[in-house]
């Protein structure tokens, strides 16, 4: 069951959830570069990310510390947004959408002195080809917990039985998949620690 190949046909009968999981990204991206409405919000969670960036930037050892920050958040809401994703898929969805906007007004109105070309390819894709997939794959499975919900709620108003198993089927396959986010997202904050500041440094030469 938890073999590689087990693994990876597992992913494959979640194309349709990633799927929707991206879109629903790429939704909030699009949102967030053109709502002008959503500006006070996004920009108070703009807000929050630096000051904790000031805070990373003062400790002994930033690079260290930027790490070990950027690892544990991933990886702690990339867990959470999976397995509450049992509350009828309401925090993966919300999860998507939010950073989505985020990004979207990132891409907007970033410093016009840089194309978003180079903000993409130097700020972002770096450790987002590890960390954007991660995090698209745990709210997608977080979501099959919720429509899990649904059907069990189905099940027993019909007084069916099996759902039990196959609710417990389910979250057993999300073991390997744990191991395998954390271990991406954990190269993905090397890189963002590291290499990206570095990236972002030769933007302002």
């Amino acid at each position: 069951m938890f073999s590689p190949k087990a693994f990876i046909a597992h992913l494959r009968s979640m194309s349709g959830y990633i799927a929707f999981s991206f879109i629903l990204l790429l939704a909030g991206i699009v949102i967030g570069g053109t709502n002008q409405q959503l500006e006070a919000y996004i920009t108070s969670q703009l807000q929050a990310l630096g000051n904790i960036s000031n805070a990373i930037d003062q400790s002994n050892n930033p690079a260290m510390s930027a790490f070990a920050f950027i690892f544990l958040n991933n990886a702690i809401k990339s867990i959470l947004i999976m397995y509450l994703g049992a509350a009828f898929a309401l925090i993966p969805i919300f999860f998507l959408v939010v950073n989505g906007l985020v990004l979207g007004y990132v891409f907007t109105h970033h410093d016009p002195l840089y194309s978003t070309f180079e903000l993409i390819a130097r700020g972002i894709l770096p450790h987002g080809i590890l960390e954007i997939p991660a995090i698209v794959i745990a709210a997608a499975y977080g979501i099959k917990f919720g429509t899990l919900t649904f059907s069990g709620i189905g099940n027993l108003i019909q007084r069916k039985k099996g759902f039990g198993a196959v609710y417990e089927q389910f979250a057993i396959r999300t073991v390997p998949l744990m191991v395998a986010l954390v271990v991406a997202l954990l190269a993905a904050a090397a890189i963002e620690a590291t290499i990206t500041p570095w990236l972002l440094k030769g933007m302002k030469m």
